[in-house]
């Protein structure tokens, strides 16, 4: 069984600098990761990079990436707390490595559904740097999706004595 060898990255150099940084792109390689094709994942996120790099010529792709994770984090969301016999969403604080996981769980999302909108045959590779680029602006579906939490999470503030966790 011949098995084709994936190409080295230009970014290997970059990621291995900082290790929170290689985190971070090992779990968007993760989420990314669809009936545990690995390779093809790694393959699309390291494309992602060199659209991002072939577009912005003047930032660093790494951070880039870095900054538009961090806008797009969300700091609150709801639980549902029942209490006496009515359900109530109740705000808490989100742990880091959730806000992480949500921020690069909404950036995949929003660039599949940007890829399913466009009339053109886009690759995911494009709409996943297009989203990015507009998470980096704080702009796009993921950033949208941020403040539409974090608006729910204020407009039951009046609940948040109910938290006990």
């Amino acid at each position: 069984m011949n098995r084709k060898i994936s190409q080295v990255s230009l970014f290997e150099p970059l990621i291995l600098e900082n290790c929170k940084v290689q985190q971070l792109i090992q779990k968007f390689i993760n989420i990314c990761m669809i009936h545990g094709k690995k390779t093809k994942s790694r393959a699309i996120v390291y494309k992602t990079f060199y659209c991002l790099a072939n577009e912005n010529l003047s930032m660093n792709v790494i951070t880039h990436f870095v900054n538009a994770i961090e806008n797009v984090k969300p700091i609150l969301e709801v639980r549902k707390v029942r209490i006496s016999g009515t359900t109530q969403l109740v705000p808490s604080i989100i742990p880091k490595s959730r806000q992480e996981t949500l921020a690069l769980r909404w950036i995949l999302e929003g660039a599949l559904w940007r890829r399913r909108l466009t009339k053109k045959n886009i690759s995911l590779d494009q709409s996943l740097s297009a989203e990015i680029q507009d998470a980096s602006k704080k702009q796009g579906f993921a950033r949208k999706k941020r403040d539409d939490l974090h608006k729910l999470a204020e407009s039951n503030r009046s609940f948040s004595h109910y938290r006990w966790w």
